[in-house]
């Protein structure tokens, strides 16, 4: 299983989903990049990351260029930007999903108020990638479970 996740800059929502989901299922091959990536991840998504027991600290922004010529079953775009201006694969891509988030690193203010958006925002990726992991993935295995045992039974009549 392959998973992209894009984003615009590749600093804060698309590595705290890249998080989430391989602390779900190590089995699974997760990339994440950005249409124009920073040139770190944001320090704020790697400390509320920290505080759930995901450590994103050796991550790094990527290009989506360096993965337009693999096979993907999941091309994932957070962010408006991203889903808008998603370069043409020329690999294989099963299916392209949207999963929105607001970015964190736009909000202004305290920085009280700026943490508590990011926890907000890593909360809502969680969740949501939580669900897809549940309903996509893992549906998606025990389809395959079901098909093999369909031939099984197929195969001893």
């Amino acid at each position: 299983m392959n998973v992209l996740i894009l984003c615009t800059g590749n600093s804060c929502r698309s590595q705290m989903a890249h998080g989430f989901l391989q602390s779900l299922d190590q089995n699974i091959r997760v990339c994440s990049a950005g249409i124009r990536p920073a040139e770190k991840v944001h320090p704020l998504a790697v400390e509320v990351m920290s505080e759930v027991g995901i450590d994103i600290s050796q991550h790094t922004p990527s290009s989506v260029t360096a993965y337009l010529n693999d096979s993907w079953d999941y091309v994932i775009t957070v962010c408006g930007n991203a889903q808008e201006t998603c370069p043409v694969f020329t690999g294989q891509v099963g299916k392209r999903l949207h999963i929105g988030f607001d970015d964190p690193a736009a909000a202004s203010g305290t920085a009280e108020y700026v943490k508590r958006e990011f926890v907000r925002i890593r909360n809502e990726i969680q969740y949501q990638f939580a669900r897809f992991y549940t309903m996509e993935i893992k549906g998606w295995q025990l389809r395959l479970d079901e098909e093999a045992r369909n031939k099984d039974e197929e195969n001893i009549r």
